[in-house]
């Protein structure tokens, strides 16, 4: 992978690909397919397939603490990895020599998960060295965006090795990828030049957790959630993004997320509290981690109704509503958008109301054609 001003992760190639390797990478690239929602008891256009549906939270205050919501995504990866589930965890962390940013790690200990803990609103590549992976001895747990869990699953159809190696993949909810310009920008609207920074932290240590960056010289910058979120990283989110059929994790199988509570507006309160995530047990495997990692102590849960989730996540009832009147726009002026079969698409298009699906419609098309 390299990086593309103003900064996302772009595929290169470098070596000649025979023609099954090529046909494995299209089919397994999120950029061209999707992978379909599994077949569940429950399935919603929105929040996609469940078999169990709770709010919940880590019962180790380190892990709620260090998480970005309840610190769920990392007990559950504590729990498989202590009781031998599997022998690693693959996942993406700060990277130390450019602490916006991310890199590709191994985590074989409580520890080291909790250090790698929190959202990182940045272009990340956790599939970059999966081959590699796959090789290596061991089952291990998969950590990732839900198009990355989509294109391990569409990878699976082609190599025999994912379904042996990776018996669960965590997901989270996800608004789309920011470019590194928008990490500058929060930094500089901080007062602080982004190439001193040697520490900085999107969010976690709390609920949601300041935004945080640090310099050798001492200096400290921090900023609420809703303000690097809302004013810097938000509007630099790329454009593959915004035709995301599925950023819910719809076929991790498990799939956490920000359980937001609704404000008198409707929008969701960002104010400091202690974490609880959204939790939704998408596969059979999940919902045996999820009973598992609470029998044993680890989490503690509550029932959640799944129409409960549109307060906490305004953000996706939006984005999913919008997709089919923004692929429409494309389509009628020849644009290139990926397979989404499987994803009620048209189903979540049909509850937006007339007025938002004509500015949605006429909004990408408007776009594209400037660009």
């Amino acid at each position: 992978m390299t990086v593309e001003a103003p900064g996302y992760a772009r595929p290169r190639q470098i070596a000649p690909l025979d023609k099954r390797t090529e046909q494995a990478i299209a089919t397994a690239c999120p950029g061209t397919t999707i992978s379909s929602w599994p077949d569940a008891p429950y399935v919603h256009e929105y929040w996609g397939p469940w078999i169990k549906t709770v709010t919940a939270h880590a019962t180790d205050q380190r892990v709620r603490f260090a998480g970005s919501s309840g610190g769920m995504v990392t007990a559950l990866a504590i729990h498989a990895l202590e009781t031998g589930m599997v022998s690693r965890v693959l996942h993406i962390e700060a990277d130390p020599d450019h602490p916006t940013r991310n890199v590709l790690t191994w985590s074989e200990t409580a520890d080291a998960l909790i250090a790698g803990a929190g959202s990182r609103y940045a272009s990340s590549s956790p599939l970059a060295d999966i081959d590699t992976a796959l090789a290596t001895e061991g089952r291990f747990l998969f950590i990732g965006k839900p198009c990355d869990v989509s294109a391990l699953r569409q990878l699976a159809k082609s190599d025999p090795r994912v379904d042996q190696k990776v018996p669960l993949m965590l997901s989270f909810f996800c608004a789309g990828v920011p470019s590194h310009a928008g990490a500058d920008a929060v930094i500089l609207d901080m007062g602080l030049d982004p190439t001193a920074v040697t520490r900085f932290r999107y969010r976690g240590n709390g609920w949601p957790g300041l935004t945080v960056a640090e310099t050798a010289d001492g200096a400290r910058g921090e900023m609420r959630y809703a303000d690097s979120w809302g004013r810097h990283l938000s509007p630099r989110v790329q454009a593959r993004c915004k035709i995301c059929p599925d950023g819910v994790g719809g076929v991790a199988d498990l799939a956490c997320a920000d359980a937001w509570y609704g404000g008198e507006t409707g929008y969701p309160q960002f104010e400091e509290q202690e974490g609880r995530s959204l939790t939704m047990a998408r596969t059979p495997a999940g919902a045996a981690l999820l009973a598992a990692a609470e029998q044993a102590g680890r989490v503690v849960s509550s029932p959640l109704e799944v129409d409960q989730i549109d307060l906490m996540q305004p953000g996706q009832v939006r984005r999913k509503r919008a997709l089919r009147a923004r692929i429409a726009g494309l389509r009628l002026i020849g644009k290139p958008v990926p397979v989404m079969q499987g994803l009620y698409v048209t189903q979540a298009g049909r509850r937006a109301p007339r007025r938002e699906s004509f500015r949605n419609f006429v909004g990408i098309i408007r776009r594209r054609i400037r660009r």
